[in-house]
């Protein structure tokens, strides 16, 4: 069966692009000559002492029966934000938030957020809903930091802020792993900050 061209010529695509388009991770990977596979990844894990992480884990616990986490906006500032900014104070590295980002036409767009080490990078995507769509995006953001930056293993996770997903683009085998394991917030807080450290602190 001949293979469908999803991406036209002469076409323009955001990231967002890929999370409304209507086709299977896979085929949209394929674009780029990028395989997915989805297994158990074993992501790296700081060691360090978290000392401050109760206190947030307690802070998000007290304000969730209050808020409405109805659109990306609530739930950015509720839970992924203050998330990012203790992985920052840990790590003391660089965050920027809403990226800009050109490749070329079919890759460009804003990341949501892009925290870089001196060992590693990495990008996170926040959204209302549909984590699946939105590792497609993800995927395709990994796939444009790989034209610009020199290493081989980049890291990346979906979030709508209770719940986290990561993947990882492998460039030497042209390869992208979608994590099947799941992290809830506030439940999984600590695995989850230990692991966003241990990406940032390099392998």
């Amino acid at each position: 069966m001949a293979k469908i061209k999803i991406l036209q010529e002469g076409q323009s695509y955001t990231f967002r692009s890929y999370f409304e388009l209507p086709y299977e991770a896979e085929d949209i990977l394929a674009e780029f000559n990028y395989s997915l596979i989805k297994s158990r990844l074993s992501l790296p894990q700081t060691t360090k002492q978290l000392d401050r992480l109760p206190e947030l884990n307690q802070r998000i616990e007290d304000v969730l029966p209050f808020i409405s986490l109805s659109n990306e906006t609530a739930r950015r500032e509720t839970l992924v934000s203050p998330i990012m900014l203790e992985v920052v104070r840990y790590c003391q590295c660089k965050m920027r938030i809403e990226y800009p980002l050109t490749v070329n036409n079919w890759l460009k767009g804003n990341l949501d957020y892009l925290l870089r080490s001196t060992n590693n990078l990495l990008v996170i995507e926040a959204k209302n809903d549909d984590l699946t769509r939105g590792f497609t995006q993800l995927a395709v953001e990994l796939i444009a930091l790989s034209h610009i930056d020199e290493q081989n293993v980049f890291y990346g996770a979906v979030t709508m802020g209770d719940v986290w997903r990561f993947g990882k683009l492998e460039r030497s085998q042209q390869q992208i792993t979608q994590d099947i394991n799941l992290f809830k917030v506030p439940d999984d807080l600590d695995s989850l900050v230990r692991i966003l450290l241990g990406i940032l602190e390099g392998e």
